[in-house]
């Protein structure tokens, strides 16, 4: 399928958009104030053991510790040791993020620097022995090609050269003079980390060593290919930046880049603003009238598939099929516009036979085997719902753009007029038998006091005559319905 890469970039953030077959397949958002750590390798320092758990806390300067567990630290592997034995509070210590903070999680850490390049992945040390090692991606499938991969990035490594390498993807098609050039790339940035540790070794506090690539930079590096058309940037600075960028690194797609000058805004030409939208929303239509309801939840990301509207076929079970048909490569597109991870169950609508089960599953296989994100699907459990694991490294699109709405708490509803009525009834006679005041006035929405005063009037004047004090009311218009004041006068 061949993709457009959309680049919108404003002072406060940068916004990527993959555009293929018709429509928008991924959203990726970069905030100059929240910017993504993953890949960042800093000096930091042992904060706290915590033998227990097997695991460090580390400073590296945020405002949460980064947590480090004892199979992350690369030196120890071999050895096996307890991590009370391999590292002490105050220890400097040299580690790269791998997972950025989600919610109340902090970094998580590992003593294994990788450096990405275009086509290999640099992985300093990773080598016990005086061979480099050399891995291939998993992606990259029969073991012949894989072979020659590794027998061809031989012929360019000194067999004395310490650490190891992972051939990328990217890499089958690649020339001698590309991958010479990738590997010059990632040893230079190597060497001006070490140059960088050495000199804050003796420091107290954390310090940044290398930041990875800038959005549009890691956008251009890791998925721009053979099947991108065009690579289009609507901001003149940065499309000089990501020329320069290309010119020196990936000359071969310096010609796709191009800079987008139109007075019409470029996410809204593409229809973009809008698929962030509906890629916010709970509710998800189908073209066939079916919908999908996604749920994100702390512990998993449920997708309720329904027929709705859907009357295709006279036949139920045709109905449903192709209802769910439609659902799974749906389903795998959602996935990836709203970057979902962790644990998904997906619940289809109920199939008789076992041959429609088998072909929606592989349906939903075959479209989730374009997501550049590793997933795994464990097929029907007895109760009917599809099981699937999907790699989470950073937040989903939701997390990064929205936040608990203020009046339900995150709930997604709030409590009903009278359900805060009868709580004002009952707080007032709480504070009647508390405090010896003339008269109490109640401040709420106008849901609510429009309630007190029409048909909650008679139990009002009950509990006015009950406490002996007059109970006035009065509308709060910037109040929420689920918010109120008693005012003891």
């Amino acid at each position: 399928m061949s993709e457009e890469i959309l680049i919108n970039v404003t002072p406060q953030e940068t916004r990527v958009a993959v555009v293929g077959g018709g429509a928008v397949q991924e959203l990726l958002v970069e905030r100059a104030a929240s910017r993504g750590l993953v890949g960042n390798i800093y000096m930091g320092k042992v904060a706290r053991v915590l033998p227990g758990m097997q695991s460090a806390f580390v400073e590296i300067g945020l405002s949460r510790a980064a947590f480090l567990h004892v199979a992350d630290i690369w030196e120890q592997r071999e050895a096996a040791k307890p991590i009370e034995k391999v590292l002490a509070e105050g220890q400097p210590l040299l580690v790269q993020v791998v997972k950025d903070p989600i919610g109340t999680k902090g970094a998580r850490l590992s003593t294994q620097v990788s450096i990405a390049g275009r086509l290999l992945v640099y992985l300093p040390a990773s080598s016990p022995n005086d061979n480099p090692h050399i891995g291939v991606s998993q992606r990259i499938e029969g073991e012949g090609g894989r072979q020659a991969l590794r027998d061809r990035l031989r012929e360019l490594v000194p067999a004395e050269e310490k650490g190891g390498f992972i051939v990328r993807t990217l890499a089958e098609s690649a020339g001698e003079q590309e991958l010479r050039a990738d590997l010059d790339y990632l040893r230079q940035i190597w060497r001006v980390i070490r140059e960088r540790s050495g000199g804050c070794a003796g420091s107290s506090t954390p310090q940044l060593l290398y930041q990875d690539l800038s959005l549009a930079e890691r956008v251009l590096r890791d998925m721009a290919s053979a099947d991108t058309a065009r690579v289009v940037i609507d901001s003149r600075e940065n499309f000089q930046k990501l020329a320069a960028f290309a010119e020196s690194y990936m000359p071969q797609v310096r010609g796709k880049i191009e800079h987008y000058t139109g007075e019409r805004p470029l996410f809204d030409l593409y229809n973009v603003e809008t698929e962030i939208e509906r890629a916010l929303s709970r509710r998800v239509e189908l073209k066939s009238g079916g919908t999908l309801v996604i749920d994100q939840t702390e512990a998993m990301t449920t997708i309720d598939v329904n027929t709705g509207g859907f009357v295709g076929s006279r036949n139920f079970d045709d109905t449903v099929f192709k209802t769910n048909l439609e659902a799974a490569q749906a389903i795998a597109r959602q996935l990836r516009l709203r970057n979902l991870g962790g644990i998904i169950i997906v619940d289809f609508i109920d199939m008789q036979t076992e041959e429609h089960r088998a072909a929606v599953l592989d349906e939903l296989k075959r479209a989730i085997a374009r997501d550049r994100t590793r997933m795994t699907v464990s097929g029907f459990t007895a109760l009917g719902l599809v099981e699937m694991t999907r790699k989470r490294t950073r937040e989903s699109l939701a997390h990064v753009l929205c936040e608990p709405c203020a009046v339900c708490q995150g709930r997604g509803a709030v409590k009903t007029a009278r359900t805060v009525c009868y709580e004002i009834l009952r707080e007032i006679l709480r504070e009647a038998r508390a405090f010896h005041a003339r008269e109490f006035r109640v401040l709420a929405s106008q849901p609510v006091i429009d309630l007190l005063q029409e048909e909650e009037s008679a139990s009002l004047a009950m509990l006015s005559d009950f406490i002996g004090k007059p109970v006035s009311v009065q509308v709060e218009t910037s109040y929420p319905q689920e918010q109120y004041d008693i005012v003891l006068m």
